[in-house]
């Protein structure tokens, strides 16, 4: 059985787009920036804060981008799993488009103002406003207004994926959707392997990602949303 698609599922979400946009960023840096000119803790790697710097300076390149993701989710007192996969498209600034496809279709899509979250099987669409002018670190990231170095401290913490490096990211403001984040990277690449969120309750969301596309030029239009008819509309939305 399928773990309930829940508003704090939909918030945590949120929170991981906001930093895909840095994922992305450092992704690019394995072509662009091999290696890092700095005060190095070891042989073989940046001192964590150099890292997180490398990461924003990419991330403030990046426009937009697609992807194909795949989401693991563990948590709860049995720590039960589950997998899901689908597409993405995020712009700057605030913009994107969740479209989960298996097991079970649904959609989470943010067009700036507002954000939607549409489960077809229970013929439900949850409105709320989108927090981008002055909230939560994830929010101002998407927003264009945050920066790693600044709203993070990093340190390296052992790797979830074999043969990388992990950067753990902890916000320095106290976050009501994740903990801290952590970020494995090949080290011969600077490549994102694997990204995991931790929140609050204990469970932890990796996601992994194929066919990323960068600076695509993505209409605006791709964020639209309409509701469909005939579902029921949960509207917290504080604003028209």
């Amino acid at each position: 059985m399928m773990r309930p698609f829940t508003l704090s599922r939909a918030r945590r979400w949120w929170t991981l787009a906001a930093v895909l946009m840095a994922v992305a960023a450092l992704n690019l840096s394995a072509q662009s920036s091999p290696a890092v000119q700095t005060r190095a803790t070891g042989p073989s790697r940046p001192a964590p804060e150099v890292l997180a710097k490398s990461l924003q300076q990419r991330y403030d390149g990046i426009r937009d981008f697609t992807a194909d993701f795949s989401q693991t989710y563990r948590g709860g007192v049995l720590r039960t799993r589950t997998v899901e996969q689908g597409t993405v498209s995020v712009k700057k600034p605030g913009l994107m488009r969740w479209q989960y496809l298996k097991p079970e279709k649904k959609e989470f899509v943010a067009n700036g103002k507002k954000t939607y979250l549409y489960i077809p099987q229970d013929r439900q669409v949850i409105v709320n406003d989108a927090d981008t002018e002055g909230g939560s670190t994830s929010s101002l990231f998407l927003a264009g207004k945050g920066d790693l170095a600044r709203d993070f401290t990093s340190t390296y913490v052992e790797s979830p994926v074999a043969g990388t490096q992990a950067l753990r990211l902890t916000p320095r403001r106290r976050q009501p959707d994740y903990e801290y984040l952590v970020v494995a990277v090949d080290p011969a690449t600077l490549q994102i392997r694997g990204l995991v969120t931790h929140d609050a309750q204990g469970g932890d969301s990796t996601l992994t990602f194929t066919n990323l596309k960068e600076n695509q030029g993505i209409s605006d239009k791709v964020f639209d949303f309409r509701i469909p008819r005939g579902v029921d509309v949960v509207n917290n939305a504080a604003r028209n």
